[in-house]
């Protein structure tokens, strides 16, 4: 199955809930940038990177979208083909204004206006033709840095545009594994914060092992110049970028977008064995992937799925710029909740999904009011 994306927008219901309110300089990474754009000229920065708006937010912008958090429902097919194929992978780079949280607006940047960005799936051997565009509103430039690329940058060399213009590349994925891809451009930490990263899952020639279904997360931190909660239009702050303090700390783009609060929690049947990719945009903090009432039956660290993987693991480091894959079983009805263990993130700064699994009780395996 090709891996393009259907960025039609799976739903636009509007959010409710309230959370808990609580509390770069330019970088030329060697290999990954090309060092002859002039960032500068188009990219706004504030005249000292430590800088903070001690204003506060001000009053909540227009959005230019209902929804930025991606439906972790939508993820390609599994691979069902044993020769190499080749594939054409088309993205285009958006800026624009949306909710955090109701109330609270933040200018984002995404690929294909979701976050995580699309998954892309191909077969070790297939070949890659990337098109990025950036559009001509968009005010910065932007590029794709895939870690699944043998390549200057990860190809982000070849695919640095500015707004308005569209570049190509091509590559081979030679190597198997799901692996983070993201926005490389100078000042990436920032692209990366407002959105753009996203997964590439190489899959071995063999292909994984069959699961009932599938789901796919990203986890990343914003840095505003508020404190979560309140309302109003949030800036990027530097700053607290630069001390790594985040004050959302988001699954798929949103604070707490994929539960009974947001856009509704993922529904699976009892008996159902899940796969699970939670990739790690960042740009800083190491993530403690849990799931609240299971545990990760089989799992593959960093998502090297040529490596045999881990059993019955209860909470998993996930660093920045990788992805987990986690499979579970659902023997018992009820909420399994997808958080990070540093709690705090999930208690006041945003991070939590849930998967609800219907089906009949199973007293013999958890009985809640046993006789």
């Amino acid at each position: 199955m090709s891996p393009e994306h259907d960025t039609t927008a799976t739903s636009t219901t509007r959010r409710t809930f309230t959370t808990v309110a609580g509390g770069g300089a330019a970088l030329a990474l060697a290999g990954c940038l090309d060092s002859s754009v002039d960032d500068g000229s188009n990219e706004p920065m504030p005249a000292n990177n430590n800088q903070t708006d001690d204003e506060g937010p001000g009053e909540a912008k227009a959005v230019d979208t209902d929804r930025i958090a991606a439906d972790p429902t939508d993820l390609p097919d599994p691979v069902d083909w044993n020769e190499p194929r080749h594939h054409e992978v088309e993205m285009t780079t958006t800026e624009e204004t949306a909710e955090i949280e109701p109330g609270v607006t933040f200018d984002y940047m995404t690929f294909d206006g979701r976050i995580p960005g699309p998954m892309v799936r191909v077969r070790q051997g297939d070949t890659v033709k990337v098109t990025l565009t950036n559009e001509e509103s968009n005010s910065m430039p932007h590029n794709i840095d895939f870690h699944a690329v043998y390549g200057p940058g990860g190809g982000a060399e070849a695919s640095t545009v500015n707004p308005g213009e569209t570049a190509e590349f091509q590559f081979k994925a030679m190597y198997p594994g799901v692996h983070v891809y993201h926005c490389a451009v100078p000042n990436l930490d920032y692209h990366i914060s407002a959105g753009m990263f996203g997964a590439i899952l190489v899959e071995p020639k063999e292909g994984l092992p069959e699961v009932d279904r599938e789901l796919y997360f990203g986890q990343h931190e914003i840095y505003t110049n508020a404190d979560a909660g309140e309302e109003g239009h949030h800036s990027f702050d530097f700053g607290a970028m630069k001390d790594e303090d985040p004050t959302y700390v988001c699954l798929n783009g949103e604070a707490y977008a994929i539960t009974g609060d947001g856009y509704g929690a993922v529904e699976v049947d009892k008996g159902e064995r899940v796969r699970i990719f939670h990739a790690n945009g960042g740009p800083n903090l190491i993530s403690s992937w849990h799931g609240i009432g299971n545990v990760w039956e089989t799992f593959y660290r960093d998502g090297a799925v040529a490596s045999e993987p881990d059993h019955y693991v209860e909470t998993a480091p996930v660093v920045p710029g990788s992805v987990a894959i986690a499979e579970i079983d659902t023997p018992v009805p009820g909420p399994i909740k997808l958080v990070d263990h540093a709690l705090s993130r999930v208690a006041r700064k945003g991070l939590l999904g849930i998967i609800n699994v219907n089906g009949e009780p199973e007293p013999d395996i958890f009985d809640p009011e046993p006789a």
